[in-house]
């Protein structure tokens, strides 16, 4: 049997896998109260060190995206699984958790499963959008999947992976109902601002390839609609700063609010969002916000990713309702006019507005299913099994 305390080594890539991770550790921490005590320690950022973890990187360490973008950055990247997985193997600890980041995760996995270390993974790659053969890889890499999704059990139980749908952890932190007014006067505006939210991405590469263009989006509508108002949440410092230098170039810098975190208090508050493809079109849904989607990468790395994709969608509210909830704009197509059209016909149709948010309230349901307690019951479950 294991004993009450739980040591458990994590690696979390970028803010969205910080706050997910973070859950699972609150949750672990409560599962092993109140006759032991949780250790976690590896790669995180700041959610997952407010819950006590050891951060021996830091998260930004795997912000990359993007084939050219990793294989630029790949030797070290290499250099730097190699180090982690000795230091892992050196603690030996319970259990280890990857969360998201499969690129990097899925072969540490492997090499820590073969070694002895039990081995989960929160959060599976989008295999039901594209590269299916990452199951072969996943049924070798992990001892058991947490799902986050409920159509995913059955592509994982046909591949032969133990896996358990345990609901979005955003689903359970995000309130059914939330203040829009309270939202907005805590951010500066007027308690009836019309406010767009734009929400560019976290990585680095996202800011490259999409921040300008969104920024251009908002003074194309303020343009239009002077009284509009923007907030611009920067994921982290580095990201604040890059993004202050684009505004001191921008026209509507003068009705753009830029915060440093706050992206959930900016969705809260606004009226229409506008936002990079990832999480945080999740996040938006679960507020039950009205968005436009839009990516953009390096052109070899889309080409190579469009082949391999299965669905039309890209944004995971449409994926999720295999419907074109709301519009998307990818590479050529993601251009400040287009987005801010698009923008303005959900700002001026009320009644399409409602409509978008009953079917995000039916998603929400769908995905709040106490996330953190169903996956720590799991893991402690499969730490407790160790040999």
């Amino acid at each position: 049997m294991r004993s009450a305390d739980l040591q458990v080594a994590v690696v979390a890539a970028e803010a969205s896998g910080d706050v997910l991770a973070a859950s699972v550790l609150h949750g672990l921490s409560e599962g092993c109260a109140p006759t032991g005590r949780l250790t976690a320690a590896g790669i995180g950022g700041p959610a997952m060190a407010a819950t006590g973890f050891d951060a021996w990187w830091s998260i930004d360490e795997l912000s990359v995206r993007g084939y050219v973008e990793v294989l630029r950055e790949y030797p070290r990247l290499r250099r730097l699984r190699r180090d982690l997985r000795e230091r892992v193997l050196a603690w030996r600890p319970d259990l280890f958790l990857g969360v998201d980041a499969p690129d990097f995760n899925l072969d540490l996995e492997v090499a820590l499963r073969r070694a002895g270390v039990r081995t989960a993974h929160f959060i599976g790659p989008s295999v039901w959008a594209w590269r299916r053969e990452r199951l072969t890889r996943i049924r070798e890499a992990v001892d058991h999947m947490l799902l986050v999704f409920p159509f995913e059990p059955p592509l994982y139980e046909q591949a032969g992976i133990p896996a358990t749908y345990v609901g979005h952890p955003l689903a359970d932190a995000i309130d059914e109902h939330v203040d829009a007014a309270a939202a907005r006067i805590g951010l500066g505006f007027a308690p009836d601002a019309t406010v767009v939210a734009l929400l560019p991405g976290s990585r680095p590469a996202e800011i490259r390839y999409m921040a300008a263009e969104f920024i251009a989006a908002a003074a194309w509508l303020a343009a239009r609609r002077p009284e509009l108002r923007f907030v611009l949440p920067a994921a982290g410092a580095r990201q604040y700063e890059t993004l202050r230098e684009l505004l001191s170039r921008s026209s509507a810098a003068a009705a753009i609010t830029l915060t440093q975190g706050r992206s959930h208090e900016a969705l809260a508050a606004c009226d229409v969002a506008l936002v990079a493809s990832g999480t945080a079109t999740l996040e938006a849904a679960l507020f039950r916000r009205p968005m436009v989607i839009a990516y953009r990468m390096a052109p070899v790395s889309y080409l190579i990713m469009r082949k391999m994709g299965y669905q039309p969608w890209i944004g995971l509210p449409n994926i999720l309702c295999q419907d074109f909830v709301v519009p998307e704009f990818v590479q050529s197509a993601a251009r400040a006019d287009a987005m801010g059209q698009a923008l303005l016909a959900q700002l001026d149709d009320p009644a399409l507005r409602e409509r978008i948010a009953a079917r995000f309230a039916d998603l929400h349901g769908q995905l709040r299913r106490n996330c953190a307690a169903r996956s720590a019951q799991v893991l402690l479950e499969l730490a407790g099994g160790r040999p």
